[in-house]
This record gives structure tokens, sequence and C-alpha cells, in this order.
């Protein structure tokens, strides 16, 4: 793909989001990483049986005296007579007759006692199930139910379903939260809902705030890195002598500075010098005079673009490249693996597959197509083509350290995934081939940090991050994985959230730094510092994709808020 990130869905340019809980020692709801999390030492309640589709069998007991006789006759013949009426009511509903089976449950709430709370809660909710697709209804009777028995897991969940129908995901969200804990997330289906709805919840809040938000440019260290994942890219090039020369024939001192006449050349040394906000300008100006170097100067543009999580206006202009018959053709094909890169964070894998094999066929040696290629493969869960890929990628440049790290990454996940140890153990020999060839790359040792972790030799892959760290300071995604390692390692939280503040300190546009320390908030019980955590990665995402995940982080939180302030529930804590 197009930026310097490891094979897999990530939160930054090292560890994959599904490992994430992992390292701080407890499960999250998987697919939006949401962070609810469950007491692993804590004795697993019974798992809850699927749908929900029968009304509650019986009630709580009669009271008895210690010689089993029953109490006065004014005190349980209400009673008796509701109970017969729900299990009337019972026959029906099994029997499909829900008209029915609702007047026998409405005449067992008005015979039912006041006082007798949790039998009267016990007909609210089988009056609601009796209600089938009447959701409003569904609605109305679960919450009397609730009102009456607050930790009703049956009609917490029954209403979570009907507010999801309803449309009403916010408050669908505190329900099914409030199930989970209750359950100790042991029941697969109240998950999934949790999870569908986060998700649905985390697209919408995005869609709108994407297409609103303020561009940011990223840190110099993470175009840096960006750009480093390219190896045949003329715009990523330092500047040529022959370059200067051409613009300052007149001059006296030719190579002094670049002439005011060519954009493009001006964008490339501001990029020289690290002046990146300076960039889309100058591209600007040298497409709106038709320059020699349009064709640069779009695709540098649209990458900037790209950087600045604005694919809107990236698009046209990759389209433009692409379609240049007479352009050079390293530079069609770096548009395509761009913008195929691009289309797969949108969620497009056939656009983007389509686009990388377009880039194959017009630049057959071009060793980059194939190795962001590579990345997709491994992202489409098909290890064996990336391998391929990353193997054409390595024979047209052996020296290319980030593929053959990325290549024994992808045998390794495909050889943990099957629980091949054999397999295993050759992957992590090949982690120690490439930073024995590569000592200079840090993306080896953090791949292998990865590994090393998976495999529980947490000393030694702290050590590959101390390397990574050595090799690039600057780096705060590697503070973050190092902090992280420490949690579980160590269980040592003080030295993790110093090394994931470190990381901000370094590079205060880190996402995935907020985004972990949100993480670790959650299981901490600190929802408000969470929630803001989280607000503060959502300012800074990348894609529409990531900014719908993260919202789904911070949704996560806030609906534990409201279960905690209305049911005094809350998940164990680290």
């Amino acid at each position: 793909m197009a930026a310097s990130k490891p094979v897999e869905p990530q939160s930054g340019t090292g560890l994959p989001r599904w490992q994430l809980a992992l390292l701080v020692g407890a499960p999250i709801v998987l697919g939006v990483g949401a962070v609810y999390l469950w007491n692993r030492s804590r004795t697993k309640e019974k798992k809850g049986t699927g749908e929900r589709k029968t009304p509650e069998g019986s009630a709580s007991p009669q009271f008895t005296n210690l010689f089993n006789k029953p109490q006065t006759v004014g005190q349980l013949f209400p009673l008796d007579r509701a109970q017969a009426s729900k299990n009337k009511g019972n026959k029906y509903f099994k029997a499909g007759k829900y008209e029915n089976a609702i007047m026998c449950y409405t005449e067992a709430i008005a015979l039912c006692p006041t006082e007798q709370k949790s039998d009267l809660s016990t007909f609210y909710q089988n009056r609601a199930a009796a209600y089938e697709q009447q959701w409003t209804e569904v609605v109305q009777d679960c919450s009397k139910a609730v009102e009456l028995n607050p930790r009703y897991v049956k009609a917490l969940f029954r209403r979570a379903k009907a507010l999801e129908k309803l449309e009403n995901r916010k408050e669908c969200l505190e329900d099914v939260t409030a199930v989970c804990i209750l359950e100790a997330f042991q029941n697969q289906q109240s998950m999934l809902l949790a999870d569908k709805v986060l998700k649905q919840l985390g697209k919408e809040k995005a869609k709108e705030k994407y297409k609103n938000r303020e561009p940011m440019m990223p840190s110099p260290q993470f175009i840096k890195s960006y750009f480093s994942s390219f190896t045949d890219d003329i715009i990523s090039q330092p500047l040529q002598k022959g370059e200067k020369k051409d613009e300052d024939k007149d001059k006296e001192g030719e190579a002094a500075e670049v002439s005011e006449s060519s954009g493009y050349l001006k964008a490339k040394q501001y990029m020289e010098e690290e002046n990146y906000d300076k960039i889309i300008s100058e591209c600007t100006k040298e497409i709106e005079s038709g320059g020699r170097y349009t064709a640069e100067a779009l695709l540098l543009r649209a990458t900037f673009y790209l950087l600045i999580g604005n694919s809107t206006a990236a698009q046209p202009d990759l389209d433009r490249v692409i379609n240049m018959q007479d352009a050079n053709v390293k530079l069609r094909a770096n548009a395509l693996i761009k913008r195929g890169s691009m289309y797969m964070q949108q969620q497009q894998p056939v656009l983007s597959t389509q686009d990388f094999n377009m880039a194959a066929e017009i630049d057959t040696r071009n060793p980059d197509v194939y190795h962001h290629r590579g990345q997709l493969k491994i992202l489409l869960d098909q290890v064996d083509e990336a391998v391929v890929d990353f193997d054409q990628c390595i024979l047209l440049r052996p020296d290319s350290a980030l593929a053959q790290a990325q290549k024994c990454f992808a045998l390794y996940r495909q050889a943990y995934t099957g629980s091949n140890i054999s397999q295993i153990q050759t992957a992590m020999d090949g982690f120690e081939d490439v930073i024995r060839r590569f000592p200079k790359c840090a993306e080896g040792y953090a791949l292998y940090a990865q590994a090393l972790t998976d495999q529980q030799q947490f000393g030694k892959a702290d050590e590959m991050y101390d390397k990574c760290i050595e090799l690039e300071p600057d780096n705060a995604t590697t503070y973050v994985h190092k902090g992280l390692l420490q949690l579980q390692w160590k269980q040592d939280l003080d030295l993790g959230l110093d090394l994931i503040s470190k990381a901000i300190e370094i590079d205060n546009k880190c996402d995935f730094a907020y985004e972990t320390m949100g993480t670790i908030e959650v299981q901490r019980g600190n929802l408000d510092k969470a929630i803001e955590m989280f607000n503060k990665a959502i300012n800074l995402a990348k894609s529409e994709m990531e900014m719908a995940h993260l919202y789904s982080l911070c949704d996560a939180a806030y609906a534990q808020t409201e279960v905690a302030r209305k049911y005094g529930l809350k998940p164990p804590t680290l």
C-alpha cells in the first residue's frame, strides 16, 4: 500500500489493531475494536442461548413459610391469578396466537400486586415479546420491565433490538452495553449487536465530520516514512543538478536556487527543506501554467492531498496522470499504486486490485508495484499471492529490506493463524536473517518485535523496539508499541503510559498514540479521559474509514459512562 505500514489494518506503522487489547491483557469486541472488556479470571457465566424468542416460563416462586404453608389468601390470590394468566399467555405465544397472548399478559399485569416487582417486570417483558414487530410497543413494555428490574437482561436486550429497528442507535447501544456487562461478555448475539451498532454510528458520524474537517498536514516523520515506502518514485527523488541548471541557466551561480518560473521544482525544493505546507500551492502554479512538469506536479499534489486526507481532491489529479499516455510510465504506475491504496482505504477492493494489476501491466519491472500489491493481498487474506509479489519485488530490488521484512511477517501471520509450529520457527529465523542483513531497517525490527510478542518472548521484543528507537528516535509509534509491551509483559501501567506520553511529546499529531491512550483509559475506568483522547485522535484521522473506527471507540466509551450512571454497572478495570 502507499504508506509504510505493516500488512494488516493498523493503528500505526506497527501494531495490528486486533492485537491491541491482547497487549493490555483483555480481549475487545472484534470488528471495530470496541473497547469493551471482560475479566478473564471471573467465573464464566452460562452463555446466552441465542435468539430470545420465548417469554419467561415462570415468575418468582410463591412465598411460603417454614412449614411450606402458603401465606394468607389475601396476599397470594391476586398473584396466583396473575400467574395463571401469564401461563395461559405463554401457551398462546407458543402457538403463535400473539393477540391472545397479549390479552393474557395484559390481564396478568392488571392483576399483579405492584409490590411484586420481579413478577410484574416479567409480565411486561412477555407482553413485549408478543408484540413482535410493533417496535414502539416493545420499547414501552421493556422500559416498564427495566424500570421494575433495572438489571433484567432479557428486557434490556429486547429493547435494544427494538431500538435498533427504530434507528435509535444511541439508546440501543446503551442497552446492549448494559447487556454485555451483565452477561460478562459471554453472549455472542449481544456482542454482535454492539459491534453492528457501533459500526453504524461510527460511519454516520465520520461521514458528516470528515467532509467538513480542516485538512491537516501530518508530522514530518510520518511524511518521510510514507515516501520511504517507494523506491522507484520520480517525485520523491532529490532535485538533480540538471533540473536546477535548466531553470537557472540565465543566472550566474546556476545551482544556487530554483527559479520562480517552475512551481514544481520549487515544490521539490520545499520537500527537501521539509516545508511541506507550501507544496500544494506550488504544484498548482505549475499545473495552471501548463509547465513542462505538469504530470509530476499533478502526482505530487495528489500525493499531498492524500497525506492531508483529502481523497476527493486527490482523485482527479491521479486520474489525469493515469490517462496521460505520453507521460513517464513511472509516474502513471505510481499514480495507480496511490489510487489503488486510496480505493482500499475506501473499502473498494475490486477497484483497488484493478489499479494494482494495471500498474503491473504497464510497468512490469517496478518493484514498488509488487511491494504495495503484496500488502493489498495481505489485507485481502491472500497470503500466498502476497508472498509471490514480495518475492518479485525482492528479485527486482534485492536491497529492499522493507519487502523482505514484510514477506517474513506475511509468512509468520500465516503460520501463526494456522498454529503451524515449524513454519512459525521458519518465519522467526527469517526475521533474524533480515535484521542481520539489513541492520539499518527499523521496520524489520518492528515487525520482528510483533512476532516475538505473539510468542511471549517479551524481553527480546523489547530489545527490538529499542533498536527501532535507536534508528528512528522521532518515530512516535515505536514508543506506543514499546509502551503496550510493558503492559503485557510487566503489567507496568505507569511505564506503559509514560512511553505513550513520550510518543505524544515527540509527535502531537500521532493519532495512534491518542487512540491507544484512550483504550487504556477505558480499561482503567477513566471514561471521561478516554473520550478526550479518542476525540483528539478523531481530529487527526487520515481517512473517513479510520475516523469511523475512532468514533466507534468513543461511542463505546460514552455508552459505558451512561450505563454506569443509569444502572451502576461498570466492567472490570485494569
